[in-house]
């Protein structure tokens, strides 16, 4: 195989950058576009002039039995991922899917097992294992520079609940949940990803301001390693977006703010900006492409990922729901 033909499922605003990226690898061709929405499909022919001969679905078995496609990239409300990526496997596709994955850990579990009996790549697309600046801090946490890691507070801010109202997102039998689930799946996710830490315990306060899905979220999580982390995911905020990740070892201090990192090794009081060239940013396409290609032997973001997410969300949760309780992992 020289070229990964692609069916998108959902060309939506995420959907449409999915397509941006796709359209920048040569490896890449979109053959089939599969949305209900003729709006999105309009705007997605208009925005992509390249994409106007490309067949066009309402329906996605349709399009998973008649495009001739290699590949899917599922990008629909929260909701259907699961059924559509289970299609898609057995229509023989590999399956690249949106953050949060699936809906659940036993949704996650079972995509994830009949992924491996059929021989299909399952992915998800946490952009975050592909970006310069944390790879460069799970490569530094790696090297042992740190040391052992005790203490880690996350924190992520948006104005999610203004800017999601109306939307899919704040619908919970199509989002599954609110800001946690959503963006905030990025932030459980990279701290996880870049500490190799596994969760033990988790503790949550939530507030949903009055949406049906959560909003802000205070999440504290202690490691089997006996690390202990705060997520804090702000919905409520009146700014776009800030994200900010500390992290402290027994040894040394990195602390991401915004693209910036700051380290302290062994020795050093004060922090101090690494200038250095960091690790070359990628995307999620770029690399599931290279995935089917053989060229990667895993993806970025395997399913397992989603899987873990999705079990931490929903510890936190159910803590939330019970004043706060401790939820053993």
């Amino acid at each position: 195989m020289e070229t990964v033909r692609f069916l998108m499922i959902g060309v939506g605003g995420m959907g449409r950058e999915h397509v941006r990226r796709l359209l920048q690898v040569p490896e890449a061709e979109i053959v089939a576009l599969a949305d209900p929405s003729a709006a999105a499909i309009e705007q997605v022919t208009e925005r992509f002039p390249e994409l106007k001969n490309v067949a066009v679905y309402t329906d996605y078995r349709e399009a998973i039995s008649q495009a001739n496609a290699d590949a899917a990239i599922i990008v629909s409300p929260h909701s259907m991922h699961f059924e559509q990526g289970m299609a898609c496997l057995d229509g023989g596709l590999h399956v690249l899917m949106e953050k949060p994955f699936v809906d659940g850990s036993e949704n996650a579990e079972r995509i994830i097992a009949h992924a491996e009996i059929v021989n299909k790549h399952l992915a998800v697309a946490y952009q975050r294992h592909l970006m310069g600046p944390y790879i460069y801090i799970r490569e530094l946490i790696q090297s042992g520079e740190l040391g052992k890691i005790n203490y880690i507070c996350a924190y992520q801010a948006q104005s999610w609940l203004k800017g999601t109202t109306g939307s899919w997102r704040q619908n919970p039998a199509l989002s599954c949940g609110g800001q946690l689930n959503d963006s905030g799946s990025h932030l459980l996710d990279v701290v996880l990803w870049v500490t190799g830490l596994e969760p033990a315990n988790v503790s949550a306060f939530i507030d949903n301001r009055g949406s049906q899905v959560d909003i802000d979220s205070a999440v504290t999580v202690r490691f089997r390693e006996g690390a202990i982390a705060t997520f804090n995911v702000v919905g409520s905020a009146s700014i776009s977006w800030h994200e900010d990740v500390s992290i402290h070892g027994d040894l040394g201090t990195v602390l991401y703010r915004n693209n910036k990192i700051f380290v302290a090794k062994e020795g050093q009081r004060e922090l101090v900006e690494v200038s250095e060239e960091l690790p070359a940013t990628s995307d999620p396409n770029r690399d599931f492409v290279d995935l089917i290609l053989g060229r990667v032997n895993e993806a970025a973001a395997p399913s397992s990922c989603g899987l873990r997410i999705a079990r931490l969300t929903e510890a936190a949760w159910k803590s939330a729901a019970n004043g706060g309780q401790v939820i053993h992992l």
